[in-house]
This record gives structure tokens, sequence and C-alpha cells, in this order.
């Protein structure tokens, strides 16, 4: 499976703050993760990409120089999201952009956090993109997401790295904590209890040798087309099993589906394995509350899946 987009991204930011050079197997081939390396080298990282693996020459928290043009996150949000909080921690002012879709995306919800914190953000008209952002000397705050937001709280524990004390993020949904992972792998202080993230300031973060998982937001389609066509049997290796993304397996074993999981094991802290599925009738079910939140990604799948069900799928809270 091409590698999970989610944790590409995430890889490539802490390569650059680390010291020394990270090398990044199946690293994602999305444009969205190319951004974020295309906004990595305006800040001054050195990047050499190829087919089977990307390498990151970190320069260390304080390592980053100022872009001499706007960066461009293209259409990642992601990108936009989790540079924003690293930006914060910067004695420099930068501007960050994207296309006409991404400009229209309300950013708020990352701008309110990092504002608290002491950063100095201008943006265009309803908290939109482009975001001028003015970092500096940040202040540690408990800042409770009033929205579930992985890429919310990945900007505030990454603003927190450069903060004069312990940054505390409250959540009331978990959503994916593959920041936490990568951060704890790459030498962080940080502490996970139920809702609560805190993560202690200026780690010094050492670089990895790291191996992207496939990407189980990609697998699920596949997955559902082997459940739908009969005689199907279908294998998929080294998959991200993360617990916070394996939910829509849960859900498809409670509509029917035969799924198994084999070779299990904990790679660079990312729980990984190979999933089996084959046709099988599928009865339906309803899809609401948290467990939206943690499938969001699996949504479109879901829709697609549910003609071929039994009572169909109903999808509630998605908004």
């Amino acid at each position: 499976m091409p590698g999970d987009k989610s944790i590409s991204h995430r890889y490539a930011i802490l390569a650059a703050l680390a010291e020394g050079t990270s090398e990044i197997q199946n690293y994602s081939t999305a444009a969205d993760c190319k951004s974020t390396l295309q906004c990595l080298r305006r800040l001054g990282i050195a990047i050499d990409m190829t087919p089977q693996r990307v390498r990151i020459a970190g320069k260390g928290l304080d390592g980053l120089r100022e872009s001499q043009k706007d960066l461009d996150a293209e259409n990642s949000g992601t990108t936009m999201r989790m540079l924003s909080g690293v930006l914060a921690g910067q004695p420099f002012a930068t501007t960050i952009t994207g296309d006409g879709s991404l400009r229209k995306r309300p950013m708020r919800r990352v701008i309110e956090p990092l504002r608290r914190m002491g950063a100095e953000i201008k943006s265009a008209e309803g908290d939109r993109a482009p975001l001028v952002i003015r970092g500096g000397k940040l202040k540690a705050i408990e800042y409770a997401l009033p929205i579930p937001s992985a890429q919310v709280k990945s900007a505030v524990l990454l603003a927190g790295m450069y903060a004069d004390g312990t940054t505390s993020v409250l959540e009331s949904v978990r959503t994916r904590d593959h920041t936490e992972l990568a951060l704890r792998e790459m030498g962080a202080s940080i502490e996970t209890t139920k809702g609560l993230v805190r993560i202690q300031p200026r780690p010094k973060l050492q670089a990895r040798n790291l191996t992207v998982p496939g990407d189980l937001s990609a697998a699920v389609f596949m997955i559902a087309a082997a459940l739908i066509l009969p005689e199907s049997s279908l294998m998929l290796h080294n998959v991200g099993l993360n617990p916070g993304r394996g939910r829509v397996l849960d859900f498809l074993i409670s509509l029917g589906a035969p799924v198994n999981l084999a070779s299990v094991q904990l790679r660079d802290g990312e729980l990984i394995g190979d999933v089996a599925v084959h046709y099988a009738a599928l009865k339906g079910g309803t899809v609401s509350g948290a467990m939206t939140a943690e499938m969001i990604d699996e949504l479109p799948m879901l829709a697609a899946l549910g003609p071929y069900t039994e009572e169909g799928i109903e999808i509630r809270d998605a908004q």
C-alpha cells in the first residue's frame, strides 16, 4: 500500500526539526505530502527524494531560516495547519498560502490557540489564508479543543516545543495520535493520559530512519471492493493499524466482514500488520458520534459500500 499521508506529513516536519539526517521509507507520493516537503525546502531544509525514500537533513528546533518567498501549501490543509504551529515559534515572519480551495477554508481553529501562545497572526477576511505568522517566544497554555481535530492538536503540540513551560491539549473526543507517537520516537518528552496530552518544551529531537506504514484510508477501498465482489480473496501487507485509525475495521466486522489481521507488530511506534479479507454478505449499520470523527477519512468508502449491504449504511454527526 502507498505510504500513510498523515504520518508522512509528521515524519517530514519532525525530521526537519531533528538534529541529523533522517531517512524515510515509503513516504507518501500524494500531492499534499509533496507540498509539505516543498515548504520545508523554502525554510532552508535540504531534502533529497527518490522513489524509494526521502532523506531530510534536520537542523534542530532553531535551524529553520526565513523564506524569501511565500510558503505554498497548495491544497493541503494538513501542511498549513501543522506548519503554522512550527512557524509560531520562529524568530521571523512567514506568509503561508494555498490554492483557491484552501484559501476558502477557515483557519480560525488553529489561529486562536497559537495567538493565545503569543504568536502574531494576520489572516484574510474570515480567518482564511494567506496567513502571515510572526513567531517568537511562546508561552505554554492548556487548550481544550472545541472541535475534535488532530491537525489543530498537532499544531499546538508543535508550537509547545517552543513554549516556556508544559503545553497541554484536552480532547473531548479522541483523535489520531500520530504526532504524539512520532514526537516520542524522536526523543520528545510527551505524556498522554485519557483525554489529555502534555509536551515539555525544547526537546532535542534525534534523526531517525523511519518507515511509513501503508495507508489504511487507501486500503479500505480495496477491502470494500473485495467484500462485494464474489470469489474475491485479498491480502494487504504492512498496513497501518493505529487504534485511532482502525475503528473502520471494527465497523466492517460489525457488518459481517471477515477481516483478519496477521503479522501485527510495532514499528517506529506505530502498529502495523497484514489485513486479509474475502467476499461476504454485509448486513449494514450506523456510524454516529465519536465513531464518525474517528472514521472521517473512510466515510466516502462507506457511502460507496452502503448500496451493497442488506440494510444500508447511515452516517450521522459528520458536519
